[in-house]
């Protein structure tokens, strides 16, 4: 093989998609035997690889497995397997660790090994190439080793694998050219990091970036709403200026695998030094209560109409973490669900991308496919994902209140709708 990915989920199945339309002979491993029997049958489980381009992969030579024989003699090897938080709250390494065993048993002279799940600065070479090394070669002279940062953005559809800039820090400035010419043959830029912490430290970077900037807003989303600021209003103004202000919007809370989880991995390492990183932890702390501020909201909306939330129907509109993709990874609306739940909300919900959904082992009702019906059942109607099924007149025709956390309705005014 070319090239194998060892985990073909959310960064690993668009990687495989994009070596196999450079012509690369490319293989897959998964250890979720659905996943690897799906793809065999041309059945895509994420958004972003659609089912004809399995099949198309799979026609020029895509092989999935569960079989790590499939590592024998393979030029380059990318690991993007998962890394969740701890109960420490730093990476659970575990897959990467079980990852960099299997290669270990393979590995040859001149492989290529690149680590893209995302971690603390220090992983590649702290972890990942001591468990290489067993297998008797030497990183950086027997063989190639890196970290190249995922870039995946689920459900957008300007950017994507080839035209999202790489970057690439190798162990050794050729371990670096390795990896750089080798991504140079399906990605349009490839920028060479210092080293392996410097491309650590910039997945890190971005995502820290838009933590604290997302905490920022959210907070002030409290604070104008005491105030009587339409701060959608604000942040469009702001947003004219071309220069020095770049915009955020506040939410329900953060979801998503990078949002929520990556900026953890940064304050566990910092906290091994024995001090704090006190913007991340702040930040963690104003988004994380974000769903119970949501559900103080919907109880004062409801107050207003002298209603109680106990025994209120409810209908949440939207369960992925961001519009129009069926991700529900850390999705803030199951958080939102849950306090609903504890309060003796009557729960309902609706997605075109989620067919069921469950809040602790509890199935939740299904609205059903028509929208307008399902909101004038409703006592209340939050938006917590901005789908673009959503249409903003349906629900001002339709619904009797409605809480929105996306701003999909703020161009529109009226006692029945109001805005996060």
């Amino acid at each position: 093989m070319d090239l194998v990915v060892i985990g073909l989920g959310y960064v690993g199945l668009p990687l495989v998609r994009e070596a196999c339309r450079a012509g690369l002979r490319v293989g897959g491993l998964d250890r979720d035997a659905r996943v690897v029997a799906g793809l065999k049958a041309g059945v895509s489980h994420i958004d972003d690889v659609s089912d004809a381009e399995v099949e198309h992969m799979l026609a020029v030579g895509f092989v999935p497995t569960r079989d790590e024989a499939l590592l024998d003699g393979a030029r380059t090897v990318v690991i993007c397997v998962p890394t969740p938080l701890s109960s420490e709250g730093g990476p659970d390494l575990t897959a990467v660790r079980g990852a960099s065993k299997a290669v270990a048993r393979h590995v040859g002279p001149g492989t290529l090994v690149v680590l893209e799940s995302t971690t603390y600065p220090g992983t590649t070479e702290e972890v990942v190439r001591p468990v290489l090394e067993t297998s008797g070669l030497i990183a950086g002279e027997d063989f190639h080793l890196a970290f190249s940062p995922e870039r995946i953005d689920p459900g957008n559809p300007v950017y994507g694998v080839h035209n999202t800039p790489k970057i690439v820090g190798g162990l050794t400035p050729a371990c670096a050219s390795a990896a750089a010419a080798f991504y140079g043959k399906f990605v349009e830029t490839v920028v060479q990091a210092k080293g392996t912490r410097e491309a650590e430290m910039a997945k890190l970077l971005e995502n820290t970036y838009r933590h604290v900037n997302i905490a920022l807003v959210n907070e002030m989303a409290v604070f104008c709403h005491e105030l009587g600021i339409d701060l959608w209003d604000a942040i469009e103004c702001a947003a004219t200026k071309p220069f020095g202000f770049q915009a955020f919007r506040p939410g329900p809370g953060v979801g998503g695998h990078c949002i929520p989880i990556d900026p953890n991995y940064l304050s566990y390492k910092v906290r091994s030094l024995g001090y704090p990183f006190r913007f991340v932890e702040l930040a963690q702390e104003i988004n994380d209560r974000m769903p119970r501020y949501v559900v103080e909201r919907v109880q004062q909306l409801l107050n207003r109409e002298g209603r109680a939330l106990k025994g209120a129907k409810i209908l949440i509109l939207g369960v992925t973490y961001k519009a129009d993709i069926a991700d529900q990874r850390e999705s803030p609306a199951r958080p939102v669900a849950r306090r609903l739940l504890r309060l003796g909300a009557e729960l309902a919900y609706h997605d075109p991308f989620v067919r069921s959904w469950e809040v602790d082992g509890m199935a939740v009702a299904h609205a059903g496919d028509d929208v307008p019906a399902a909101l004038r059942t409703a006592d209340l109607a939050i938006v917590l994902a901005g789908h673009s099924a959503y249409d903003t007149e349906t629900l001002a025709t339709h619904a009797r209140l409605v809480f929105d956390t996306r701003g999909l309705t703020r161009k529109m005014t009226g006692q029945t709708i109001e805005l996060l």
